[in-house]
């Protein structure tokens, strides 16, 4: 049996991942959005999508 294999690419906020030699997902800590057949497509998905910031811990100083 082997072992699986994950793949995973950061940009703009979002994250860019391929299990198992499946499809590319492009994906945020909540939702999936699209799945893609390569790499590239993903990638430039995610490059066309407005920039993620990490939302704030509470407590910080935003000021």
């Amino acid at each position: 049996m082997s072992a699986p294999t994950l793949k995973k690419l950061h940009l703009n906020g979002y994250d860019i991942v391929q299990v198992n030699f499946g499809p590319w997902r492009v994906c945020t800590a909540q939702d999936r959005l699209a799945s893609f057949d390569s790499r590239e497509q993903a990638l430039a998905y995610a490059a066309t999508l407005s920039v993620r910031k990490a939302r704030g811990r509470s407590g910080s100083n935003d000021d």
